[in-house]
């Protein structure tokens, strides 16, 4: 099923825009703006400065905010919900890492904040419309809301939208859905837009570019062990199983040795009752290739599930290509995921999300990997090619 419109309300309905300080923002909002919209904005803080080596750009990013704002003519509130996410997003956050498990906190920061408490504070009335900067598109057609895919898909953000609902976005808009981000910047410049040489933002939404681990290290537990290969001999140390995700390759310290094949070493699962980590050699090793993931009790954008079973797509990851599976439903109300292929390195505690063609269905929490789960190496993509 295929899909390429994206909706916007009329012109001249009241806009508020979700500006943080960066080009995607800003460039929604000057486009809002050029297509007559009565617009303002405003400015979400959410995590409190707390370091000495500006690696939390509040201030900063701010500052350009009121700078885009003074250019384009807009009002501008700000608000701090640091509290809201330290409960809602940040805890929970560092209960998975404490669980041997990999979160995403822009999903939850989504679902809890953005779309949630912040669109509270921002529409004052009920004709009001929120708009941000991310890179998707809406649908709006036959008393239902779809979430599709943008069509820049280098840069499509659904797959951290996918645990909203359908009444959560019913009045919202994603100006930039029908945008590559290089007409983003092109704009930007042409907008003369403060912002419009200002380098995308890559570090964990609260937590800036600042060293993950180190930061990591205040709220868990650091305590070292083993580190033991497929057959289980030792062949590491491991500094405290929160800091690896399986398909990790680096920063895990194995040197080379006898009898290796000089491949490089990758993080395959976690022993957390005997705090062992435990690894391959080899990308294409066996153990880091799955078919099934079991899922927590999924989220659907829908507000009710679709018939299951059900062929569709699903990512594992941010910036993965979806790739076909079944979806089963569990007697628990968890969902099986069933892949085609075996797909590379899983990860407990990231998001299974799925689509029909380009339309985003919801997903769910990856709980874990199914023992039936390791693939054969003849099944392996790309055995045999290098």
């Amino acid at each position: 099923m295929s899909h390429s419109q994206n909706f916007l309300p009329e012109p001249d309905s009241p806009v508020v825009v979700a500006l943080s300080g960066g080009v995607d923002s800003s460039v929604a909002a000057w486009r809002l703006r050029e297509r007559g919209h009565r617009v303002r904005a405003v400015f979400m803080k959410n995590w409190e400065e707390d370091d000495e080596n500006g690696y939390c750009s509040a201030a900063e990013d701010l500052a350009d905010t009121e700078a885009v704002c003074r250019l384009l003519d807009i009002e501008l509130r700000t608000v701090n919900f640091s509290t809201e996410y330290w409960d809602n997003v940040f805890a929970q956050f560092l209960s998975e890492y404490r669980a041997g498990r990999t979160p995403n906190p822009d999903v939850l920061c989504n679902r809890e904040i953005k779309f949630n408490v912040f669109m509270d504070f921002a529409l004052s009335d009920t004709d009001e419309w929120l708009a941000t900067g991310h890179y998707a598109r809406l649908e709006h057609a036959a008393n239902a809301v779809l979430l599709t895919t943008a069509a820049d898909p280098n840069k499509d953000q659904t797959y951290f939208l996918h645990s909203l609902r359908a009444e959560q976005l019913t009045r919202v808009t994603f100006p930039l859905g029908d945008l590559d981000k290089s007409e983003v910047r092109t704009l930007a410049s042409r907008a003369g837009l403060p912002t419009s040489e200002k380098k995308d933002s890559t570090g964990i939404c609260f937590i800036g570019e600042r060293p993950f681990k180190a930061f990591l290290e205040r709220y868990v537990d650091a305590t070292p062990g083993p580190i033991i290969d497929t057959e289980g001999h030792q062949v590491g140390e491991h500094g405290g199983l929160a800091f690896y995700t399986p398909g990790q390759r680096q920063g895990l310290g194995i040197g080379g040795r006898r009898g290796s094949s000089g491949a490089p070493w990758y993080v395959v699962g976690k022993d957390l009752a005997q705090n062992i980590l435990v690894v391959a050699e080899g990308k294409q090793h066996p153990s880091l290739y799955h078919k099934e993931v079991i899922t927590s009790e999924p989220s659907w954008i829908a507000g009710r599930p679709p018939s299951l079973p059900l062929r569709a797509s699903a990512k594992l990851r941010y910036r993965q290509p979806a790739m076909a599976c079944c979806i089963e439903s569990q007697t628990d109300g968890r969902l099986r995921v069933q892949f085609d292929e075996p797909q590379w390195a899983p990860a407990p505690g990231q998001s299974a999300v799925f689509y029909d063609g380009n339309i985003c269905l919801g997903g769910a929490v990856i709980d874990a990997l199914s023992e039936e789960c390791g693939a054969k190496a003849d099944q392996l993509p790309g055995v045999g090619h290098g």
